[in-house]
Formats: C-alpha cells, sequence, structure tokens
C-alpha cells in the first residue's frame, strides 16, 4: 500500500496544471534557437487542431519546429503550459500536418539519417517534442529528428490505459519505419524511453513474427533508456529477434526510484525491471550492450531519465558522438560503442556491461 501512497504523491504534484493547453507562438524564433522536430502520431486529432490522449484510426505526420531558448544548459527542460517565456523556455513555435509519408518525404530532403524518438509514460505531445528537441540539442544527434507521438493519456493516474495504448500503438510505431525506410533513409535509429521501450520491443517482435530479420535490416541501432520493462518479458522479445541491431544498448540506472515502484506493484520483491537492473546475468546470452549511468544520479533532474538530465553523462555522450563521427559513414554501425570501449574488450557473443564513472571511464564486465 506505500508504494501506491508514493505514486501518487510523485504525480499528483502536477495535477493542478492543465497539460492539455499547447500554444504556437511563432515570434518565439527571434530569440531563440530553432530545432525541427518531425513527428508521427497514432492520436486522434482533436476539434481545436491538438492532438491528445484519444487513439486514432490512422497516422498522421507533422512537422514542427521549437525554440530553444538562450539561456538553455545542457540537461535541464524549463517549459509552460500557458504565457511562456521564449527568453528562458523551450517553446512550439510552429505545427505543421503534412501530406502522408510523401509529405514528410519531401521535407526530409533526401535526409541519410533519421532517429526515432519513442516516448514513455505519462507525456503530451508537446512535452515529447521538447524533450527530443532538448536531447538533439545537447548530444549533436546528426540527421533529423521525428518523434513517435503514441496516445498516453498524460497524467499521473493513466498507467493502465497507456499500458493498452502501448500495445494499440505498436503498427503505427512499425509503419513509421517502414514508411521512412521506403522513402530512402539510410539509417534509422530507434531510441525510447521507459514505456516507450516496452512499445519498440513489442514492435519489433511483431516485425520479426513476420519478416525473420526485419530489425537488423531496417534499424542501424536501437537505445533503450530506462526501459520499464519486465526482464523475463525481455527475454521472451529478444529470442524472436535472432540477429538483433548492432548497436543493441540498454542504459540503466540502479537507482531509478520510479522503475523501483513500479516492479513492486507487481510484486517483484526485487524491485527489478530491465531499466534498473543491477547484473546482466538474465541477459547473457543477448549480443547486447547494457550502460549503467548509475553514477550520474546525482546531478541529473529525474533518476528515470538520467541519460536526458545529467549535464556530466550528456557531455560523455556528446564528446563521444563527435569522436565518433569523425570515422566514415562505412563504420557507422558500432562506431558509438567502440569510442566508448574497444570491440576486443567486449563480449563477442553475448552480452556486455559498461559502468560509466563520473570521471568518464568505461569499466567492462562480461557474464
Amino acid at each position: 500500500m506505500r508504494y501506491v501512497v508514493i505514486l501518487f504523491l510523485i504525480f499528483s504534484v502536477g495535477a493542478c496544471v492543465d497539460r492539455t493547453v499547447t500554444e504556437t507562438v511563432p515570434s518565439a524564433l527571434s530569440i531563440g534557437t530553432p530545432k525541427t522536430v518531425f513527428a508521427s502520431t497514432s492520436r486522434a486529432k482533436e476539434p481545436d487542431g491538438s492532438y491528445g490522449f484519444r487513439r486514432g484510426d490512422s497516422l498522421r505526420f507533422l512537422e514542427t519546429t521549437v525554440s530553444i531558448p538562450p539561456t538553455h544548459t545542457p540537461g535541464t527542460l524549463k517549459f509552460s503550459y500557458a504565457n511562456a517565456n521564449p527568453k528562458k523556455e523551450f517553446v512550439l513555435a510552429k505545427v505543421t500536418e503534412l501530406d502522408g509519408p510523401n509529405g514528410l518525404k519531401e521535407r526530409l530532403h533526401g535526409q541519410d539519417d533519421v532517429t526515432v524518438f519513442v516516448h514513455g509514460y505519462n507525456s503530451t505531445q508537446t512535452e515529447t517534442l521538447f524533450r527530443a528537441a532538448q536531447l538533439s540539442n545537447d548530444i549533436g544527434i546528426p540527421g533529423s529528428i521525428l518523434v513517435y507521438s503514441w496516445p498516453s493519456r498524460a497524467t499521473g493516474f493513466g498507467y493502465a490505459y497507456d499500458l493498452d495504448s502501448m500495445l494499440f500503438a505498436r503498427d503505427g510505431l512499425e509503419q513509421t519505419v517502414r514508411s521512412l525506410k521506403s522513402m530512402g533513409v539510410k539509417r534509422v535509429v530507434l531510441v525510447a524511453h521507459s514505456m516507450g521501450g516496452a512499445l519498440s520491443m513489442e514492435m519489433m517482435r511483431q516485425a520479426e513474427l513476420k519478416e525473420p530479420g526485419w530489425a537488423k535490416r531496417n534499424l542501424e541501432g536501437v537505445v533503450l533508456i530506462s526501459p520499464d520493462l519486465d526482464v523475463d518479458l525481455f527475454r521472451s522479445q529478444m529470442a524472436r529477434i535472432a540477429n538483433p541491431p548492432d548497436p543493441f544498448i540498454v542504459m540503466v540506472s540502479q537507482k531509478d526510484k520510479i522503475l523501483n515502484i513500479s516492479a513492486r506493484l507487481r510484486g517483484t520483491a526485487e524491485g527489478e525491471r530491465l531499466g534498473n537492473i543491477s547484473s546482466i546475468d538474465a541477459l547473457e546470452e543477448f549480443p547486447i550492450n547494457v550502460i549503467d549511468t548509475t553514477a550520474f544520479n546525482s546531478d541529473a533532474q529525474s533518476s528515470h531519465f538520467v541519460a536526458a538530465t545529467s549535464p556530466a553523462l550528456l557531455a560523455i555522450l556528446g564528446s563521444v558522438r563527435r569522436v565518433s563521427g569523425t570515422f566514415g559513414p562505412d563504420d557507422r554501425r558500432s562506431r558509438g560503442i567502440n569510442t566508448l570501449v574497444p570491440e576486443d574488450q567486449r563480449n563477442p557473443d553475448g552480452a556486455t556491461e559498461i559502468v560509466l564513472t563520473e570521471t568518464g571511464q568505461a569499466e567492462v564486465t562480461t557474464p
């Protein structure tokens, strides 16, 4: 019962805020730095033109422009639901609905690299656009970024609704990846947070059942950040993906408070989900890299999203991205991991645990 009370306290903080409000402020672009964030969404379009929690009957594609404030510092995400201040806050400056995949293809202008960001539980579409813009800006993600916005209820008490919506959204995410590949995008990287990790795994599993080898052929890499996913379920999903994308990265933190509560609410005495595991022994047969970011919990704004809210970790990830970017396009598949840990130090046949220290060093463990 006490975990229910804790969960109530955590998510009731913002209960008095109307998160459905979305203001578009074109004038913000004269103050902030513009960042284009594309979106595909399986949310229903509301009469006022917004995209809320209702589930849509078709996939829609959008082009948005987010204004990043001049005062922004890595790891922070400041915004308001109304009367935003573009000098200090992220602001949505423009939203354009595109003419399906063809409209998106025209906007991408032959872009070779697209990172698809899949949000987690309790997220509005605008919040997700802001987070994607922040991550892209702070790490320096190459190419274009596209948010897959699935119909989260966006309330602290909408967990059951979000679980159903996550399963509902599998087809839309698969369609998004297929559309990107069909329009000529060479490299699609899937980055998913929290419940978005469960959605991404379910999507890959269903695609593999239809077309074995699909994930490897269509995804340049997969990054699951703090995945809210049962370890046994993950093992079952991975068993269907005989040859997973490379790199396949799972970012974990043993001090993730939200995942600890999520596990205990499910009756797991150890309080573990995939995103806060303390050992990779249960994953030893899978060719994945588990990056432990626990050391950066102290300076992160969120223990459930250390990868996006720890300035120190973002600096390291950005440095890895810049260093790995000096290599040629033929080495794109695993160059980021190679920069952190040379290939000869990793397990060639199974899981490798990479524990990042506050000094930026990587300690490697294999089962």
